[in-house]
């Protein structure tokens, strides 16, 4: 992959280890399922928070998915999550050094032109409001009555909008660098990869509580923004089942 950019390249590799993952679960889970009484079908709705380190950026909303149980150690289905600040709470902060004008504030910056900030001086404080939505498998490891894990690939979509709070002055320094002024409303919708798990505490056979945590890896506003964005959400919540493998 040596001709490829560096982006690229690491979008290949996750998309390999995400390959190679799930091939090794669909291999060793059927030998690991104990459970016996199974549902056929799960409902879930939870409490879903989601971070970016990279931007500062911390969002709270909610989950559901619905899964369809094919096998003891495998189930298929969707998953819809919506957080932020139309949802509860969603706020962040973008660093000049991960957007496309660094290199102009450096550059001037450099040359001590009065006025010019370094690239990593310069912070934009955000609100957003993020959809993500998803569908693939679900791999289930059945040792126990009383917990099931589960493990999964995360390919989707996701959506985000973001409204930006210019700091006072830098909507007329831009101008003055031959920079545009970046709209305060972004929107943006492109794909993802990830992978998570987690695990259902079986309260009865009908009813349990889900935990889970994934990692989403995407690169949004790319007019913006030059790096991919990793997110970890973390969801707790009840889970109802009903119906009968057989």
């Amino acid at each position: 992959m040596r001709g490829y950019p560096t982006g690229l390249r690491s979008s290949l590799l996750l998309v390999r280890l995400l390959l190679f993952g799930g091939l090794a679960i669909f291999v060793l889970l059927p030998l690991a399922a104990q459970q016996t009484d199974i549902n056929r079908y799960t409902v879930y709705t939870g409490f879903d928070t989601m971070i970016s380190p990279a931007r500062s950026l911390t969002e709270y909303g909610f989950d559901v998915d619905f899964g369809v149980t094919v096998k003891p150690w495998m189930g298929l289905g969707g998953d819809f999550g919506a957080f932020g600040n139309s949802i509860i709470h969603g706020s962040g902060t973008i660093n000049g050094s991960e957007t496309v004008f660094a290199p102009v504030f450096n550059k001037f910056a450099g040359l001590g032109v009065p006025g010019v900030p370094p690239a990593n001086a310069v912070n934009v404080p955000f609100k957003s409001t993020t959809y993500v939505f998803a569908v693939g498998p679900q791999f289930y490891w059945r040792k126990w009555k009383s917990v099931t894990f589960l493990g999964r690939p995360g390919f989707g979509g996701i959506h985000e909008t973001a409204d930006l709070t210019l700091p006072p002055g830098l909507g007329t320094l831009l101008p003055a660098l031959g920079i545009p002024v970046p709209n305060p409303h972004q929107t943006d919708l492109t794909w993802f990869i990830g992978l998570g798990g987690g695990a259902d505490f079986n309260v009865s056979r009908r009813v349990g509580v889900r935990v889970t945590v994934d990692w989403v890896n995407t690169h949004l506003f790319t007019n913006l923004l030059t790096n991919r964005q990793n997110y970890v959400r973390f969801t707790i919540g009840p889970t109802w089942r009903w119906g009968q493998l057989k």
